[in-house]
């Protein structure tokens, strides 16, 4: 099975939209100009207008600082407090991050976006010299806000198997105490899921954000990604 290797800009704040991006390709972002246009602009009076670069590789990608004074900060939003600065003029800094937020600095507000990688590669621990590494069909972090999403997600039908409830946001907010995230959190956490980690595909019947969420629901238990252990999470 082919394993999905793009890289997926996310908009936050005050940035809109998406970008998704394939090994080699790179997109560049800032305030953007006229004459001088940005592949991801960032609304903000204070950034630069074109303030870096992103270059999507395999399971990581590299980050460009065209600033002359501005470090870039790299924040793990998954992990404990774990960052990355990138000095100005720093050329193709790799990231480490599956799931990362990168913040510009600005005195009024704030200024950030989401960027999601690949899947990470894993090696065949039972055969260290023999072969290629071996890709994890489904790799999940427990530990990780995207994991304790798709428990809630899961809850109805690891409660009660007859269950046809598929929990909405508000739902899943109500179930996860918030853990740092709002609605627009979620439905990161929610396409990150479905895009990335167990790539489910949108059959042109139902209503996209119903679908989604209803294969996430069907993939996590057919394969026991999620499993009734694991709603202790939500009970904590």
């Amino acid at each position: 099975m082919a394993v999905d290797r793009t890289v997926l800009l996310q908009g936050e704040k005050p940035a809109a939209g998406t970008l998704t991006l394939k090994p080699g390709e790179e997109v560049t972002f800032g305030r953007g100009a006229k004459n001088n246009p940005v592949d991801f602009r960032l609304a903000h009076p204070e950034v630069s207008r074109l303030a870096g670069a992103i270059t999507a590789v395999q399971d990581f990608w590299l980050l460009t600082n065209f600033s002359h004074d501005s470090t870039l900060v790299v924040e793990n939003p998954e992990g404990g407090g774990e960052y990355v600065k990138v000095a100005p003029g720093r050329a193709a800094a790799p990231i480490p991050f599956e799931f990362a937020r990168v913040v510009l600095p600005v005195a009024v507000g704030e200024c950030s976006f989401l960027v999601f990688a690949p899947q990470h590669r894993f090696v065949d621990r039972d055969r260290p010299h023999d072969g290629e590494p071996t890709l994890s069909m489904f790799s999940l972090d427990e530990s990780a806000k995207y994991f304790l999403v798709l428990v809630a997600l899961c809850e109805p039908k690891l409660r009660d198997g007859a269950s046809t409830v598929i929990p909405t946001v508000p739902q899943i907010l109500d179930r996860i105490g918030g853990a740092g995230l709002t609605r627009t959190g979620v439905n990161f956490h929610i396409d990150y899921l479905a895009r990335t980690k167990l790539r489910v595909k949108h059959d042109g019947e139902a209503g996209k954000a119903d679908w989604q969420r209803a294969s996430l629901v069907s993939i996590a238990l057919r394969f026991d990604l999620v499993r009734e252990e694991h709603l202790k999470l939500l009970d904590g």
